[in-house]
């Protein structure tokens, strides 16, 4: 399933109609589509998009995520969870229709005429949460074609570039629409006086940016006065007139305002269909010439009479055979210039009852776009990348599967006590606060944290000697003494790792505080490692900007040797597998492939020659570059014919001393969050955090933690 994001270069582009009409375009030529809008700026309580979409569509996609909502989460600084909120929205999409049977989602990006601040490049994030391939929309307003363009490689270059296969093209709509000086379209300028009169190949041609391969116009929509045309009855709702006539006004519409204040004979020139009369209630042959137009034809949007201060029944019994024939009358207690000063407000968006408009704005749309190249684009073969936002959400839908107990050896953290809290109002995990209770609370009460009754809190005092007979049982072999063995107990670390031996929770997490030495040492004594397992190892999920990657080993091994290099990519495949992540593994050198030579590149060379022998269905490759294994411009130049070069998920390095250093360095200087690490095979979950990690690192490793603990 291909996931498409329309996104506004700027306000007034007609977003919401664009959506509609691909929407159209992908359902004629065969495509199962879906659409979801992820936050509503509405403050009416109904967002109109979504409204549109299900009257005109038969969708019935899931109700936005509420401006005040997304707003408070984003002030404070909790953009992360906005956008699993909207990775949840696309979740229930994906359960409702088997995803097999889905093959383009269409979103709609952020509007950015709603004016908040908050919420600029939005529309990045979202592009790369959602995997998504980004179609600017924009229109030509008063724009020249060198501006036009600029502002099309301006806009894609916040994505990430042309180059990117992110952005994948453009629809432009209103072509030729008549403009005013301040760039605003006026369909009373009979002439696009301000506007280059563009075309499709007039577009192709003039613009740089669109004789690129990867580049494509999708689209170009010419302006249509007729699609902008509001109803009369839409219009006079707006004025919050009263109707002497009703008429036709839910069918005429007004193309044309006349401000009737002159003399007859100079005012019948404008007495054209769709016009829409506005003058005094006293201006009786105003009312005179409208009606005789009326009755020779012309299809007049409708007649307001403004300030009615005296009585017209009697003319207007006279022009009652007019008004048979459907022209709306009404009338208003405000004046002419209150009436004419109003108007400008007026919101000319596709109301969600006019079903004629909405399917003749349809149609047009769907008519101007490229059918061929969408389907070419929704078939295409494409690596879907795991944003951070969808792994997150991943990692929290599967941990509540099975809720597993996880204890915390450093219950009086305060990181650790915010994490556990989060995760018992989250339903992540039945986490577990070790440590002295008083300590507990009055370090939860200093952080200004609540915590939930039902959150358990254990005191480690009480229980310690209920596991020494355990302890000396499973140490006897190295001669543990059973002073040593009451000394050991002291330690919160190792009776958490015993309590887990005896299956007494589910999993452990601790570092916050401790070493990893500290909190890997009991487990590597006490757990051990799975049969198959020949060596325990460990591996980083890398948040990135745009995907997540597993960095391994950059924690336990100091220097692997070429089998057991073999071993870790193995289970950090495994991994990534098990965890949604698509491995490609690259093996992590100074050289790439057959470039190099010394033992350092022969080990690897040969570790991924085991990797090969032993595990075929492992698409691996190495060695390789950091550069060559994650850039694609770079791999095309050192390793073309690599599967796995510029495309890497899993990058193994030959060291710990490699790994770390990466690891930390992409960590720190791009500003990436990094969950775990996460330690591989190992009998039952132990996994050990940074000492400087974040309260949401703890809670996602408290989550990775329980995901294990159910296989």
């Amino acid at each position: 399933m291909k996931t498409l994001l329309l996104t506004p270069t700027g306000p007034g582009v007609g977003l919401t109609s664009v959506c509609l009409g691909l929407i159209h375009a992908l359902d004629q030529i065969g495509l199962r589509v879906k659409y979801f809008k992820p936050i509503s700026f509405s403050h009416q309580g109904t967002d109109r998009s979504t409204a549109l979409v299900t009257q005109s569509c038969g969708f019935n996609p899931p109700d936005p995520i509420d401006f005040h909502r997304a707003n408070t989460l984003i002030a404070n600084g909790k953009r992360d969870l906005l956008l699993e909120d909207i990775i949840s929205l696309r979740q229930s999409i994906l359960d409702q229709n088997n995803q097999e049977n889905l093959d383009v989602l269409v979103v709609e990006g952020i509007n950015e005429s709603i004016n908040e601040t908050l919420f600029d490049q939005f529309n990045i994030h979202l592009a790369r949460a959602l995997d998504a391939q980004v179609i600017l929309i924009t229109t030509p307003q008063a724009n020249t074609v060198e501006e036009l363009n600029s502002h099309l490689v301006a806009t894609a270059s916040q994505f990430g570039g042309i180059n990117d296969s992110r952005v994948v093209g453009c629809i432009i709509n209103m072509l030729n629409a008549p403009l005013d000086r301040q760039g605003h379209i006026r369909p009373d300028i009979t002439s696009p006086t301000y506007n280059t009169a563009f075309g499709h190949d007039t577009l192709v041609k003039q613009l740089p940016v669109l004789q690129r391969d990867d580049f494509h116009l999708v689209g170009a929509v010419p302006w249509n006065r007729d699609l902008t045309a509001p109803r009369t009855i839409d219009v006079m709702d707006f004025l919050q007139c009263d109707a002497l006539y009703e008429g036709e006004a839910l069918q005429r519409r007004v193309l044309q305002v006349v401000i009737a204040t002159q003399q007859v004979d100079q005012f019948i020139q404008h007495l054209q269909p769709g016009t829409l009369v506005i003058t005094s209630a006293d201006r009786s042959d105003i009312l005179v010439a409208t009606a005789m137009a009326q009755q020779n034809g012309v299809a007049l949007a409708g007649l307001l009479l403004t300030q009615p201060l005296s009585d017209n029944q009697a003319t207007l019994s006279f022009c009652r055979p007019a008004i048979e024939l459907g022209l709306p009358v009404y009338q208003t207690e405000q004046d002419t210039y209150q009436v004419v000063n109003l108007l400008p407000g007026f919101d000319n968006r596709v109301p969600v009852d006019d079903a004629s408009r909405i399917h003749c704005l349809m149609e047009t749309i769907a008519q101007n776009l490229d059918k061929p190249w969408l389907k070419d684009v929704i078939d295409s073969d494409r690596n879907p990348r795991v944003s951070p936002a969808a792994f997150r959400y991943g990692l929290v839908q599967r941990a509540r599967q099975e809720k597993k107990r996880i204890i915390l050896p450093e219950g009086d953290e305060p990181r650790t006590i915010q994490a556990a809290i989060t995760c018992y109002h989250r339903n992540i995990a039945d986490c577990i606060l070790m440590g002295n209770p008083d300590a507990i609370h009055t370090a939860a009460q200093a952080n200004g944290l609540t915590l939930p009754e039902a959150l358990r809190i254990l005191d480690p005092q009480p229980i310690r000697s209920d596991y020494l007979d355990l302890l000396m049982q499973l140490r006897k072999h190295k001669g543990l003494t059973e002073e040593r063995a009451i000394q050991e107990l002291e330690d919160n670390v190792v009776l958490g790792t015993l309590m887990l031996y005896q299956d007494e929770v589910d999993g452990l997490v601790s570092g916050a505080v401790h070493t990893t030495a500290n909190t890997i040492r009991p487990a590597l004594q006490l757990i051990r490692t799975k049969p198959e397992v020949n060596i325990v190892s460990s591996i980083f999920f890398m948040c990135l900007p745009d995907q997540v990657m597993i960095f391994g080993d950059c924690a336990i091994n100091p220097d692997p040797d070429a089998d057991q290099l073999a071993d870790i990519a193995i289970e950090s495949a495994d991994s990534a597998l098990a965890f949604g992540i698509r491995p490609k593994v690259a093996m992590i050198s100074y050289s790439t492939l057959e470039s190099g030579s010394g033992l350092d590149v022969d080990k690897v060379r040969q570790a991924t020659r085991i990797v090969r022998e032993k595990r075929p269905d492992i698409q691996i490759d190495g060695p390789l570059q950091y550069d060559a294994a994650v850039i694609k411009g770079v791999a095309s130049k050192k390793a073309p014919t690599s599967q796995v070069a510029g495309e890497a998920t899993v990058l193994i390095f030959p060291d710990l001393n490699t790994g770390n250093t990466t690891y930390k360095a992409v960590q720190r200087s791009a500003n990436v969050v990094s969950i775990g690490p996460m330690l591989q095979g190992l009998k039952k979950p132990v996994n050990d955090l940074s000492r400087g990690a974040k309260v949401d690192d703890i809670i996602y490793t408290i989550a990775l933690t329980a995901i294990q603990a159910q296989e």
